[in-house]
């Protein structure tokens, strides 16, 4: 795990059968892997801080990029964060694959479900990997707590209702690996976490 910029964004390098997936890009990320190979790089979704650095790791390793098809339409639009007040830019980088959810999805030999969770942001995916128990949440789920649904296309009843539907019937054992602050589980989200009471 790597965790880069101001807002603390957590990425992920996962060894596969036929290389490493990198899950999100926040800033620092290019030079966390310069030498570390990257076979490919995911981006749950379209936020600033998760695809902060992805343009400049996919051109250093020189490796395909997958994401869902919103994420695309995000990046490449440069003015999206000053239409919102904030005077940024972020490369923009294109979908070499693009995710959608469905049947089972092979990367890079590893098997994983996609399963698309919006409300905090359109086009938002968790990437979960039942063999392993690992579900790479980006900022969907957190330990204690649920993605924002205040920022533009955010959407309170559509983010807690895919939780409710798509991420607490997973196992209880499986372990969430969010997009900010630390890991938790399932089980534990499903007891305690006070945003899912009752779901």
């Amino acid at each position: 795990m790597f965790t880069g910029g101001a807002l603390e964004t957590n990425s992920y390098l996962l060894s596969c059968p036929e290389g490493n997936i990198l899950i999100d890009a926040p800033e620092g990320a290019v030079e966390a892997f310069r030498d570390i190979p990257v076979t490919m790089l995911l981006l749950t979704h379209g936020h600033y801080d998760h695809v902060w650095d992805a343009a400049a790791v996919a051109r250093h390793h020189r490796c395909p990029v997958a994401m869902h098809p919103v994420t695309e339409s995000m990046l490449a639009d440069r003015n999206l964060l000053r239409r919102f007040g904030i005077d940024l830019e972020v490369e923009p980088v294109k979908a070499d694959l693009k995710l959608l959810e469905g049947a089972e999805q092979r990367l890079l030999g590893r098997s994983f479900t996609i399963l698309e969770v919006p409300g905090h942001c359109p086009g938002s995916l968790c990437i979960h990997d039942a063999t392993s128990n690992l579900l790479f949440g980006g900022d969907v789920l957190f330990a204690g707590g649920v993605g924002r649904w205040d920022l533009p296309g955010g959407d309170h009843d559509l983010l807690l209702s895919g939780i409710s539907k798509k991420l607490l019937p997973l196992p209880g054992q499986t372990i969430v690996l969010p997009g900010h602050g630390p890991s938790t589980t399932i089980e534990e989200e499903r007891a305690y976490n006070p945003y899912l009471a009752g779901a």
